[in-house]
């Protein structure tokens, strides 16, 4: 589904305003599952619902990526996105969850958008130092969790 729309403010962030009838077309209930194309660059998400409106959210990278900002008016597009959500863990905290396996099956019970929190934030580490702090926070605070 194509459609055109204006680049707006939402909250710290910016979005785009799907239309309801797009919504509806799509036929995967009110908040679909969604690959967003917008200049070539694609990227998957989720339309929410505000305030009776179904915005799309666009990271900074994804602003970036596709080479627009705040105010522009562009050509999306949108198709139902039903590939599993998977998150990779790195070498270093797979090697961790392996030993831990209380602490993998808390971490595999987590919905993809937390699993993907904190991989990135064992990504985004600079130092060695770091990036193994936080392997060794995340596993603790796994073992912790209770079903």
């Amino acid at each position: 589904m194509k459609f055109r729309a204006k680049v707006i403010p939402s909250g710290n962030a910016t979005a785009i305003e799907v239309p309801k009838d797009i919504v509806k077309a799509l036929g995967s209930g009110a908040r679909p599952l969604i690959a967003v194309t917008v200049n070539g660059h694609t990227w998957r998400s989720r339309v929410a619902l505000m305030r009776g409106q179904c915005p799309v959210g666009i990271s900074a990278a994804n602003r970036a990526a596709s080479g627009i900002g705040e105010g522009d008016i562009v050509e999306v597009s949108l198709q139902v996105d039903n590939e599993p959500r998977v998150v990779r863990a790195p070498p270093d905290l797979a090697m961790a969850l392996k030993n831990d396996s209380q602490a993998r099956a808390a971490f595999d019970r987590l919905p993809y958008g937390l699993k993907r929190k904190h991989v990135a934030a064992i990504e985004e580490a600079k130092a060695s130092e770091v990036r193994q702090r936080r392997i060794a926070k995340l596993v603790t605070m796994m073992r912790l969790e209770r079903d």
